[in-house]
């Protein structure tokens, strides 16, 4: 501050209020396989519903379906799941030519949102042979939206007829709906279109039986076509308020249907008679074929920036390629004639775009017509025919490689802009079921973990060690092997094996690791209690949704695995499924080969780490070494109040900032903690005495 020159008071506040504040400490990450959603990509989801919304269903390859359990199992215990889908051979659906994979949408905008893909109007959002299920259907034009009186039909058609006979079937789509006589009141789908039988196959509209005619049809009544979603809207498109205020054309407006044409995603095929409607995914109305243009609420109305912000199914892609220049603006210097077969010696318009002249009126061009176009005028193609796209070529693949799963779980490595305290395994084999790839598999984890330092990871041994083993001992031997040769660490904890359980999506049982559960332990265990305590027993380990489990160790087999640093899974009579062990995989005695110590000092360290940023680039002085204590200790006899230390004590003084060390510009605190320890063994002496013995005489001496 200032010093005052004249006489006066001077007001300074000092805060020393500030506290540690508690942190998050059961948000769980897994990556795998999964049917759809972004690829390299991390995405937090809450519960088994957003999980499906983003990723898909269980397919029947394990590399997939076990993945997705893990996740399911680990949610019911927490609210918090960070997903990242791993990259294969995975390829988006596409309108036409060659599929690609689009990553997300970060990936989209750099490389594809040009328009320049060479595959057809639209992709499909995530890759996969989920999105070959997609169509999409436009109407761009009133014509397209309907016609009234397109024709008339031929004959007289009687009752339950489902050909029928036309004056003209040129310009009918599949699809389409059509009505004969206003009066009649019932519409049909356009099933098939005859134009050199001049016939049109019908059902009525929205009818599961596919039914014909309702009523007789006479020779010369008229037929108005609709397109297949008009009900949909509250009218045909037109021209936006945008274009009209700021003479940027005509017949600008559009509107788009996303569809299932398959059932893969709905449950309702748009093929199946009576799905017209139900197989409707998304509806865009009165969206703008105009870059530009706004909503009278200055929203972006224009189709593809629309699309991309808001569908959970598609991205534009093609629309802006030559002969298709929706809402391209014109230099000044553009005059060209309209052609008769399409195109044009200049700007690529055709006979019945809508352009803009001299800034002034909107004008349908004409054959033959020579247009001078102003700088900065927008012309529009006009479809009078409704268009539909059915997406295709999109693929899958599970059979994820080492290096793949790698690339997937690296997007967890940053600790200070990841988030996360639990890492699931996923399936025990990792890439394989095989002894290399499991050694592989918890190696890149506990890699992962021993490099961040502020979690705790959970792997199952392969599938085939325990999975239709049904000797005991051999599966023992098998578990203890599998984990024999993995690293030593306390930030890794080794599980039993798999359970069995019910998959609602495909109506059949499944064995799935445990390492969703044992981690999903954690978070309950954080729930009900503190991260100090152990997530084992009948406490805090009953293990959720297990018809049993792939094996079941007896005692001297739970001791040999306890020997070997992996946590047995129990199925005890009338007791339920348990986590029966809580060490970690550390291969030395320590406080910290159990996980509620290293649980216990995780908290510690993130909560203290955090409050002490707030003391970089202050003195390393008394003031604020006492600060600092003032801020630590109160925090830890919390801790201690609510059982997870007995004991500790903080070092901030002159004894460890030296004169060399404050000259370097450091900061020390030496925080020393004696963790309590959780309950493994219990010995109970029952002890007979005689008749006539005090008990005074004899406690203290067996």
């Amino acid at each position: 501050m200032s010093f005052q020159v004249s006489p006066g008071v001077a007001i300074k506040e000092i805060d020393l209020t500030n506290i540690i504040t508690a942190l998050p400490t059961s948000i769980g990450a897994i990556a795998g396989a999964f049917e759809k959603g972004p690829v390299d990509t991390i995405v937090t989801v809450s519960d088994e519903e957003d999980l499906v919304r983003e990723f898909g269903k269980p397919k029947t390859d394990s590399n997939q379906f076990e993945t997705f359990f893990t996740a399911v199992n680990f949610l019911q215990y927490s609210g918090q799941l960070k997903v990242v889908r791993a990259e294969s051979g995975v390829t988006n659906a596409v309108a036409s030519g060659t599929s690609f994979i689009i990553r997300d949408t970060v990936h989209y905008q750099e490389s594809f949102s040009n328009g320049e893909a060479s595959v057809g109007e639209w992709a499909a959002r995530t890759a996969g042979t989920h999105g070959n299920s997609l169509g999409v259907s436009i109407c761009a034009t009133s014509t397209a939206y309907e016609e009234t009186a397109k024709t008339t039909t031929s004959a007289t058609e009687a009752v339950g007829q489902t050909v029928i006979s036309l004056t003209s079937a040129a310009g009918f789509n599949v699809h389409d709906i059509v009505n004969f006589g206003e009066a009649l009141g019932f519409e049909y789908e356009v099933t098939a279109v005859s134009t050199g039988e001049g016939t049109i196959t019908i059902k009525l509209k929205d009818d599961p039986g596919g039914q014909g005619l309702q009523t007789e049809v006479t020779s010369g009544t008229n037929v108005r076509r609709r397109w297949r979603f008009y009900d949909l809207f509250d009218g045909a498109p037109g021209t936006s308020d945008y274009a009209t205020e700021n003479k940027r054309g005509v017949n600008d407006e559009i509107h788009i249907v996303v569809f299932d044409q398959l059932g893969e995603i709905s449950g309702f095929a748009a093929t199946s008679n009576g799905n017209r409607t139900n197989s409707v995914l998304e509806t865009y109305s009165r969206l703008s074929k105009n870059p530009e243009a706004k909503s009278p609420q200055g929203e972006n109305i224009y189709y593809a920036d629309r699309i991309f912000r808001q569908s959970e199914f598609i991205y534009w892609m093609d629309h802006n390629t030559a002969g298709e220049n929706w809402g391209t603006d014109f230099d000044s210097t553009d005059s060209f004639i309209v052609m008769e077969d399409g195109g044009s010696d200049g700007a690529g318009t055709d006979a019945g775009d809508n352009i803009v002249l001299d800034g002034t009126d909107s004008v349908q061009a004409n054959a033959g017509d020579k247009v001078q176009v102003e700088d900065g005028a927008v012309g529009y193609i006009a479809l009078d025919t409704p268009t539909t796209t059915l997406l295709k070529n999109g693929t899958d693949d599970y059979a994820l490689t080492a290096g793949e799963l790698q690339t997937a779980y690296d997007n967890f490595n940053d600790s200070e802009t990841v988030d996360i305290n639990l890492i699931l395994g996923g399936r025990g084999g990792g890439a394989g079921d095989t002894q290399g790839s499991h050694d592989t598999h918890v190696t890149m984890i506990t890699d992962l973990a021993e490099s961040r330092k502020d979690v705790v990871a959970f792997v199952s041994p392969y599938r085939s060690a325990t999975v239709n083993v049904n000797n005991t001992r051999t599966a023992t031997d098998n578990i203890i092997t599998a984990f024999d040769a993995c690293p030593s660490s306390s930030y890794v904890v080794f599980d039993s094996g798999y359970k069995y359980m019910y998959d609602k999506f495909n109506d059949v049982f499944r064995y799935v690791p445990l390492n969703g559960d044992t981690a999903g332990l954690c978070a309950y265990t954080d729930s009900v209690a503190d991260t100090w305590f152990s997530p084992a027993g009948l406490t805090r380990g009953n293990i959720r949704g297990a018809v049993k489990l792939s094996y079941n160790p007896k005692k001297s087999e739970r001791d040999r695995l306890y020997r070997a640093r992996v946590n047995p899974v129990v199925d005890l009579p009338a007791q339920g499924v348990l986590l029966f062990g809580d060490k970690t995989a550390l291969n030395r005695a320590s406080a910290f080969d159990r996980i509620n110590v290293r649980r216990l000092f995780i908290t510690l360290e993130k909560a203290i780490a955090n409050a002490a940023k707030f003391q970089l680039f202050e003195f390393n002085d008394e003031f604020t070494r006492a600060q600092f204590k003032n801020l630590v200790e109160p925090f830890l006899r919390d801790v201690q109040g609510r059982r997870g230390i007995f004991d500790f004590r903080v070092v901030c003084d002159t004894s460890n900032n030296t004169p060399q060390i404050i000259d370097t510009n450091q900061f020390v605190a030496d925080i020393f903690i004696k963790p309590q320890r959780a309950i493994n063994f219990i010995t109970l002496n029952f002890v007979a005495v005689r008749t006539g013995v005090e008990f005074s005489e004899v406690v203290g001496s067996v």
